[in-house]
């Protein structure tokens, strides 16, 4: 049998768990116009998802100060919250798949590069943070993705080998980033599509969310099948 304690599923937040990237772009335009910055909102995720605000921020505002980035970016994340609160819901198939993987003893973390406070208003709002071992966010990382120093991370809290890990994503540098963690990854097709997502290193499958995906049938194709006696 299958010692599915030794491996592990990953999952990006925000564009994986939930359907949420167009509110987060719609945010950061309203931040930075408040600001007289004019930006194109999906341009704008598909070049910057899964970098923390402290690596965004400076793009925009020259030699920013901590105080300031700190202000810019609490204003774009108040924004965010509440914007997608009357739209927040899990993606479809999400509880189905992540009840199903706890059934089966897969370890589970959440590896995102958004703030405490957004993290907690996802993952405690839906309920989501009993399927989850670990928990790592930007405040604990140096660099957002596509380093990455947040996949690895979550598999030493996990305490999983990289290579027994298989990362949920949405995002180009979370892909690129699963590929210098020496992970694969499956795509979730929430901004990018799925042929698109197909053609990326590191990514074995990719779906318009989790409806059709069993964590026993992933293991056995992607991970190492490392058995223990009965």
């Amino acid at each position: 049998m299958i010692d599915y304690s030794k491996k592990a599923f990953i999952f990006d937040m925000d564009g994986t768990l939930v359907d949420n990237m167009r509110f987060h772009g719609a945010a950061w335009k309203a931040m930075l116009l408040e600001n007289g910055i004019e930006a194109d909102a999906n341009d704008f995720l598909v070049k910057t998802a899964g970098k923390t605000n402290r690596e965004i921020i400076p793009n925009f505002f020259a030699d920013v100060g901590e105080e300031e980035l700190l202000k810019l970016g609490g204003r774009k994340e108040i924004l965010y919250r509440e914007l997608f609160l009357p739209e927040r819901k899990v993606i479809h198939g999400a509880i189905d798949f992540l009840e199903a993987a706890q059934t089966l003893g897969v370890k589970m973390a959440v590896a995102t590069a958004a703030p405490v406070a957004n993290m907690e208003f996802i993952l405690d709002g839906l309920d989501l943070r009993k399927y989850f071992q670990a928990i790592t966010t930007a405040a604990d990382v140096s660099n957002g993705k596509p380093n990455p120093e947040v996949f690895l991370k979550s598999a030493a809290k996990l305490g999983v080998e990289p290579r027994n890990c298989l990362v949920f994503e949405d995002a180009v540098n979370g892909f690129e980033a699963a590929h210098r963690a020496g992970m694969k990854s499956i795509g979730i097709a929430t901004v990018n599509s799925i042929e698109d997502i197909l053609k990326l290193d590191s990514v074995v499958e990719a779906h318009a969310d989790f409806t059709f995906i069993k964590p026993a049938q992933l293991v056995e194709k992607y991970l190492p099948l490392e058995r223990y006696a009965r």
